[in-house]
C-alpha cells in the first residue's frame, strides 16, 4: 500500500508542478539555514574526550590583586606551574604552552620549516591519550633534567623521514639536535581542547619538546600572555619569575574524592603564597582562590561556542517555521482543489484514514526533496563561509551525520506543516461532490 501511495503522490506532484517546486524551494531554503546553523553549532560544541571528558582537568588559581581580572585567567604563571609540577601527590600532571622553533634534518634537500611547537611534560600524552604510531614519550627523568628529546607527527615524520620508524634518529629545532623518541599517529582533536585560547579550531602542534627546556633554551611564547600589574622584563628570567600567566595546567584525577583532596591541597597552597606577598586578592578566602574545571566546564569557560551561535541556530529554527507556515498555504489550496476526487473516492469505499496516510506520503516525499536539496544549500552556503570569509574549514566542514538528520528533519517538518491540510481534505463529504457531478 505505502508503494502505491509513493506512486499517487509522485502522479500528484508531477501534474502541479509549479506548485510542487515552491513548497520543496520553501522547504529547502529553511532547511539549509537550519542544517548550516546546526551543523557550524555541532562542530563547535563537541567535546573531544568523550569519556574522559570529567577526568581530564585544568588547574586555575585566582594570582591576581585586588580589583583586577572579573574572572579566573585559563592560563597561570611559571612559578604556579613549577609549584604544581613538584607536587608528588598528583598522579598524572602537565605544564603546556605554545612556542614556535624552525625544523630541519640532516637531508639538504629537504628545506627548513618554521612550525608551532607544544612545550610539555610526558605525562600530557598519557592525559590526553595520543596516539603513538613510533617508539613513546620521553623518560619521566627528562621532566627533570632537560634533555633535547621531541615527539613529531606522522606528516612530519613522512615529510622529513619517509614515514619510516624515525626513533633515536636526529632532528634540527632552531639548529639544535633534538633526538626523536616518538612518532604519533594523526591527532587533530577538534576543538583543539587542551589550548582553546590560541584558537580553539587551529590545527594541533606537530612538534613536542620537554617543558624542562624552557629556562634554559628561553622559548618566545606563540600565545597569550596576560598581566595584572605592570613589571619590567628586560631578561628571560623576568617573565619565569613575574606574576604573568601563559602557561595551562593539566592533570588527571579519576574520582571525586580526589578532586576535593586536590582541591584542599590547592587552598593550603594559595594560603602559602599570600604569605609570602602573592595573591594579594584579600577579598576571597583562600578556598575562592582556587579552581579545577573539566573538559566541559573549561570549554564553556573559554568561549569555544559563543552565544552569538545560540541566538543564530533559534533564529534559524523560527525562519524554518516562518517557511512552515507557507507550505502550509500551499498545501490547503493544493489539497483543496482535489476535494472533488477525494469525495469520489470517498463515495466508493476510501476510508478517511486511507485518504490521510496518502498525503502525509505526499507531503512526506515534498519534504524528502526539499531536505535533499535543503542539504546542497547547507553544502554551498560552508564552503562560501570557508572560501570568502575564512571561517575555519574545521567548523565548515559538513559533519557525517548531517547527511542522516536532515532528511529526517525536513520529512518531519513537512509531515507536520502538512497535517492541517490533510485533515481538512479527509473531512469531505462525498455527497457534495457527487450532486455537483
Amino acid at each position: 500500500m505505502f508503494f502505491y501511495y509513493c506512486d499517487l503522490a509522485w502522479r500528484s506532484i508531477r501534474k502541479t508542478p509549479m506548485l510542487s517546486m515552491l513548497m520543496v524551494l520553501a522547504i529547502s531554503i529553511g532547511i539549509g539555514i537550519t542544517i548550516t546553523t546546526l551543523n557550524v553549532y555541532k562542530t563547535m560544541s563537541y567535546n573531544p574526550a568523550g569519556d574522559r571528558s570529567e577526568v581530564i582537568n585544568s588547574v586555575q588559581l585566582w594570582s591576581q590583586g585586588l580589583d583586577t581580572w572579573d574572572e579566573f585567567s585559563s592560563s597561570i604563571t611559571y612559578i604556579d606551574a613549577m609549584n604544581l609540577r613538584n607536587n608528588s601527590d598528583l598522579g598524572l600532571k602537565a605544564a603546556s604552552y605554545r612556542t614556535g622553533l624552525a625544523m630541519q634534518s640532516d637531508d639538504p634537500k629537504i628545506e627548513p620549516v618554521l612550525n608551532s611547537v607544544r612545550v610539555t611534560d610526558r605525562d600530557f600524552f598519557r592525559i590526553f591519550s595520543v596516539p603513538f604510531l613510533y617508539g613513546s614519550y620521553w623518560d619521566a627523568s627528562v621532566d627533570l633534567r632537560p634533555a633535547y628529546q621531541v615527539v613529531i607527527s606522522q606528516k612530519l615524520n613522512l615529510r622529513f623521514f619517509e614515514g619510516k620508524n624515525s626513533v633515536g634518529k636526529t632532528l634540527f629545532l632552531d639548529r639544535k639536535p633534538y633526538q626523536i623518541v616518538g612518532v604519533i599517529e594523526d591527532w587533530n582533536p577538534q576543538p583543539k581542547y587542551y589550548d582553546p585560547l590560541n584558537g580553539a579550531f587551529n590545527d594541533a602542534e606537530e612538534i613536542f619538546i620537554p617543558f624542562s627546556l624552557t629556562g634554559q633554551e628561553e622559548f618566545d611564547v606563540w600565545g597569550n600572555t596576560s598581566g595584572w600589574k605592570f613589571e619590567t622584563m628586560l631578561t628571560y628570567n623576568d617573565r619565569l619569575t613575574s606574576e604573568k600567566v601563559w602557561i595551562q595546567f593539566w592533570t588527571e584525577l579519576n574520582t571525586d574524592e580526589q578532586k576535593q583532596s586536590f582541591l584542599g591541597w590547592l587552598t593550603r597552597y594559595a594560603e602559602q603564597q599570600r604569605t609570602i606577598g602573592r595573591f594579594t586578592d584579600t577579598a576571597k578566602t583562600p578556598a575562592e582562590l582556587v579552581q579545577i574545571s573539566d573538559i566541559d566546564k573549561w570549554l564553556e569557560d573559554n568561549n569555544v561556542v559563543p552565544k552569538d551561535n545560540k541566538i543564530l541556530v533559534g533564529l534559524s529554527l523560527l525562519f524554518l517555521s516562518v517557511c512552515l507556515v507557507n507550505i502550509l498555504g500551499l498545501l490547503l489550496t493544493k489539497f483543496l482543489k482535489r476535494a472533488p476526487e477525494v469525495g469520489v473516492r470517498r463515495a466508493i469505499g476510501a476510508s478517511r484514514g486511507q485518504i490521510f496516510s496518502q498525503y502525509m506520503v505526499e507531503v512526506g516525499m515534498i519534504g524528502f526533496f526539499g531536505g535533499v536539496i535543503g542539504l546542497l544549500w547547507a553544502w554551498g552556503s560552508l564552503a562560501a563561509l570557508n572560501a570568502y570569509f575564512s571561517v575555519d574549514q574545521n567548523v565548515t566542514g559538513l559533519d557525517a551525520s548531517m547527511w542522516f538528520i536532515t532528511p529526517i528533519i525536513a520529512i518531519s517538518t513537512a509531515v507536520l506543516a502538512g497535517i492541517y491540510p490533510a485533515w481538512v481534505v479527509c473531512r469531505t463529504k462525498p455527497s457534495v461532490y457527487l450532486k455537483a457531478q
